[in-house]
């Protein structure tokens, strides 16, 4: 058996914004050992370089002796031969507020194994120990560890050994250190903790009652036992923010303060019930994506891109189940759902770039495209996570009309559950298809062809009005409409065919979307507007300064191009039927409504 290659890190010194990181291995390669860091984190499909970093890479053999070492590539070190044991120290700047790399100062600690561990790559799957030391002193005195690793040998602040199975645990078990609110609750019997960061009031109790239900509810899915012998939330609050990273029994979460269940208060705000459904999210990315993985992934190359086309089903499969799953679990009712649902459904009906890119091209180009949006990304790229609900809804649906009811989307995720949920086994290209149409008893490459595939929109109206409900689409009544909602009915809204984002007191164009007036009349992103028909723009008013016109009228807009003032003739259009709302249908038969009760999976419980 291979001796564990031991890490060491260490927060000692918040102030200077560093780790360091230290590796030690017992037996270094006779030829020279080589480290490798990851160029990406699993979850997040970006090379993003995490070797940046790394200020300093040094190493010494068992006598403390300097060992020469050569960069052999942008992330990769090779030592010269030596006797063991090896030690090689990163020093590595980390303040990257977010769920994917490293953050250190004087108020927390955080680490993701990506962004500090060297991985050596002839060792792979040899076990791992990591000692977590923290730093010294009065200011640091209530710091604490989270991690989902195995504790080895720990104090009673969690400082210690840890061991993990190969790198792979190792780096997929995020640690916070800090000073943060814990809450417990036990889910089909798992024990789960919520570790939470930042200055924040929350009614812990409210929160740990609430995720009970949600993590029961997906365990049962899935089917009991769960995949892990606990499990841990970790949750960063910050002014605004929201972003979440699944890990394997693990998840690292960023929202904002306010989003929090407050103490004293009974209402699901919109804030709070966007938390629960991040929690939500990536609680079942423990089954779909950790565990039932593409194939691609199997085993991660943490060097380079790992493409596959089926991020759609990975992230819009769980998108689609993540609010579903409120609803299932009583925390919401069926009104919120269908809110909820029409405003994903509004945000994939207002992207040209639903009628340009497929949602397996999209899976395959997120390390080229979604990851890196620009000014044309509207008119080029369809979310997976988006479109992919919608296709997961589209999906269930069909699975449910083509099997009277008798087979679901439910199904199809314990089906890959129970094929391929064991390590090393990776869903392959056309094993989704393979096995809904195994589910459905029928060859199911129209849908797949059209839905995953293709470029049009989905017939989700067709669908939707066998369980009774009804698919609307109407104009937007403004930026701020995301949909969900009936209108006011006062139609009559003009369109100019363009997204605008204010730079301090600037009004920039941020999108020009194909083929509406402001792609014909020739402006393009950046361009700061200045004047409507000879009226100075409104930076906070502009949309109500369009308001005053009717569809067909024609108008001028001045604008700065760099520093050259420009003019575009405009003719606006009327705004298009781009905002979806889903309603009960009150014409629906009782066989319509009894299979809306059975998917929505009603529980009698009243929200809260």
């Amino acid at each position: 058996m291979n001796a564990p290659i031991r890490y060491t890190l260490l927060a000692t010194a918040p102030h200077t914004h560093r780790f360091l990181s230290r590796c030690t291995v017992a037996e270094p390669a006779a030829d020279g050992q080589c480290f490798v860091l990851p160029a990406w984190i699993p979850g997040s499909y970006l090379i993003r370089e995490f070797a940046k970093n790394v200020i300093a890479f040094t190493a010494c053999d068992g006598d403390g002796a300097p060992v020469a070492v050569t960069k052999t590539g942008k992330d990769g070190w090779r030592c010269a031969p030596c006797r063991g044991p090896l030690s090689v120290e990163l020093e590595v700047h980390a303040l990257d507020l977010s769920v994917r790399t490293a953050w250190l100062d004087t108020t927390r600690a955080y680490a993701n194994g990506t962004a500090l561990f060297p991985r050596l790559p002839d060792r792979a799957d040899a076990p791992c120990e990591l000692e977590v030391v923290l730093p010294q002193g009065e200011t640091y005195a209530g710091w604490r560890v989270a991690t989902g690793l195995t504790a080895l040998a720990t104090d009673a602040r969690g400082a210690g050994l840890y061991a993990a199975a190969d790198y792979d645990e190792l780096v997929d078990c995020p640690i916070e250190i800090g000073d943060w609110q814990h809450a417990r609750f036990t889910a089909c019997g798992v024990p789960h903790e919520i570790v939470i960061a930042g200055r924040c009031t929350v009614d812990l109790d409210r929160l740990a009652r609430d995720l009970e239900r949600v993590c029961s509810a997906q365990i049962r899915l899935f089917g009991e036992p769960a995949p892990f012998e606990r499990y841990l939330f970790l949750v960063m609050a910050v002014g605004d923010g929201y972003g979440g990273l699944e890990h394997r029994n693990s998840t690292s979460l960023l929202c904002a303060r306010d989003d929090l269940p407050q103490p004293g208060a009974a209402e699901l705000t919109d804030g709070y019930r966007t938390f629960l459904g991040l929690c939500s999210h990536e609680y079942f990315h423990a089954w779909n994506v950790k565990r039932i993985r593409p194939a691609a992934f199997t085993p991660y190359d943490y060097q380079r891109e790992n493409y596959t086309r089926l991020l759609w089903a990975f992230e819009g499969i769980t998108s689609y189940y993540d609010d579903l799953m409120l609803r299932r679990s009583g925390l919401i009712d069926e009104a919120a759902w269908l809110q909820l649902l029409g405003e994903t459904a509004t945000r994939v009906w207002r992207g040209p770039g639903r009628h340009r890119q497929s949602v397996a091209e999209s899976s395959f180009d997120a390390w080229t495209k979604f990851y890196r949006p620009d000014a044309d990304t509207p008119n080029a790229v369809v979310s997976y996570y988006a479109k992919g609900a919608l296709v997961a809804l589209a999906l269930d649906l069909t699975l449910r009309r083509l099997s009277r009811g008798t087979r679901s989307l439910d199904d199809l995720m314990r089906a890959l559950w129970q094929r391929y949920g064991r390590p090393g086994l990776g869903v392959p290209e056309d094993g989704i298809e393979s096995l809904a149409a195994e589910l459905a008893g029928q060859p199911l490459a129209d849908f797949f062809a059209a839905c995953v595939h293709g470029t049009g929109d989905l017939p989700l109206a067709e669908l939707l009005a066998g369980h009774g409900l009804v698919f609307r689409l109407r104009p937007a009544e403004g930026a701020t409409d995301k949909g969900g909602r009936a209108g006011s009915g006062t139609g009559g809204r003009v369109d100019a065919g363009l997204r605008t984002t204010l730079a301090g007191e600037e009004l920039r164009v941020a999108h020009v979307l194909d083929g509406g007036p402001a792609q014909a009349a020739g402006l393009a992103a950046g361009d700061v507007l200045v004047a409507l028909d000879g009226l100075r723009v409104q930076p906070r008013g502009f949309e109500r300064q369009l308001g005053r016109y009717a569809p067909g009228a024609r108008v001028e807009l001045l604008g700065f191009r760099r520093d050259e003032l420009m003019r575009f003739p405009l003719e606006l259009a009327a705004a298009p039927a781009d905002t979806v709302w889903i309603t009960p249908d009150p014409q629906a038969d009782a066989e319509a409504l009894q299979r809306r009760q059975a998917w929505l999976g009603e529980t009698g419980v009243s929200p809260g």
